[in-house]
């Protein structure tokens, strides 16, 4: 027999997030224990983001209420084969975080709580990742690509589409002076509209661009099949895989839009087991893919760049440096230094009061 605990916490920003819809100051997530008949438990994070997430945050506790009840009939799985497959009877994959939580949870659980989701050595782990530039006015961000420069990021992402364009110009173009060598991309989380996109990508191309994330508003396929396919700047897509749950949905999405990138994001995505379909889609169709945290805190972030180190694709920075966009984040050995993601030799974690 198997019960399930839910601690609700809200993380505080270190400063006002601007998103593409909006502004966070805080953000709240579930933190899940996940425990056996021997007293082991697993931790697993549940955090979506309203109006960013396809699910209503609103409903999130309501099913994790009735998950309480659920859990008492599931025998503990004892691979990760057997976990997806619990979890997806457990969860629809139109609640993704939950999925992510449940799947973290279990894992953990197996592996012997010890936070260990897929990697016994934590200190073999360093991954490349992206320094991220948040969108703000002119001087936040200038200030903010000055920190990640001194920082040792040798790829920094700009978010764009928040200000006028000859502003992000000014800014793009002042980056690029610092060095050819450096790895620039863009994120423009669908701000472009379509009679403009194709104009706004030719002029960042001057500036070498690695890739630009979701220029147009996902949904969009016959324009967006259009941008792949004329844009001097590679495509990444991010939003556009969101809500697409059915595997002959994915592939036709492959094929149809041809992508240079993917992002995986193992929270908006429905967990790993939706991830690693993603990714086996991609490398089958020759599109290149990175993984992305979705602001989760250091917990979740602990489990997924787990995963990410699961894969040999080095050659590409991984999203994963929100670790300290928190006031109040949980202690852990998750390091960040001169561009990498590693841990710290001393592996300790902050306790949840549940």
């Amino acid at each position: 027999m198997l019960s399930l605990e839910i601690k609700p916490y809200v993380l505080d920003f270190k400063f006002s997030a601007r998103t593409s819809r909006g502004e966070m100051s805080d953000r709240k997530v579930w933190f899940l224990k996940l425990i056996d008949k021997d007293g082991r438990f697993g931790i697993g994070e549940v955090a979506p983001i309203q109006r960013l997430s396809p699910e209503d945050v609103e409903d999130v506790p309501n099913f994790l209420e009735r998950l309480c009840v659920d859990i008492e009939e599931i025998v503990t799985p004892e691979s990760e084969e057997e976990v997806y497959d619990v979890v997806s009877k457990l969860v629809p994959p139109a609640i993704p975080s939950v999925r992510f939580g449940m799947e973290m949870a279990f894992l953990d659980l197996i592996h012997g709580g010890k936070k260990l989701i897929f990697s016994e050595n934590l200190e073999k782990i360093k991954l490349p990742i992206n320094g991220l530039v948040w969108m703000g006015d002119k001087n936040f961000m200038q200030e903010q690509i000055v920190e990640k420069l001194n920082q040792g990021f040798r790829c920094i992402k700009l978010k764009v589409g928040s200000l006028d364009f000859e502003t992000e110009i000014e800014i793009i173009k002042s980056l690029r002076s610092v060095s050819e060598d450096l790895i620039i991309r863009l994120d423009a989380n669908g701000s472009f509209q379509t009679n403009e996109v194709l104009f706004k990508l030719k002029e960042l191309s001057k500036f070498n661009i690695h890739s630009i994330e979701q220029p147009i508003m996902p949904m969009q396929h016959e324009a967006m099949e259009l941008v792949c396919n004329r844009s001097e700047i590679p495509i990444a897509l991010d939003e556009e895989l969101i809500g697409i749950y059915s595997s002959r949905d994915r592939v036709d999405l492959m094929q149809e839009l041809k992508p240079h990138y993917v992002v995986i994001k193992p929270t908006l995505h429905g967990g790993f087991a939706s991830s690693q379909e993603w990714i086996d889609l991609a490398e089958i169709h020759g599109i290149k893919w990175w993984i992305t945290s979705y602001l989760e805190s250091n917990l979740g972030l602990n489990a997924i760049a787990q995963f990410a180190s699961t894969y040999s694709n080095s050659d590409e920075f991984h999203g994963l440096g929100t670790g300290g966009l928190y006031h109040n984040n949980i202690t852990s050995p998750i390091v960040i230094d001169r561009g990498y993601f590693s841990y710290a030799k001393s592996s300790v974690w902050g306790d949840i009061d549940f």
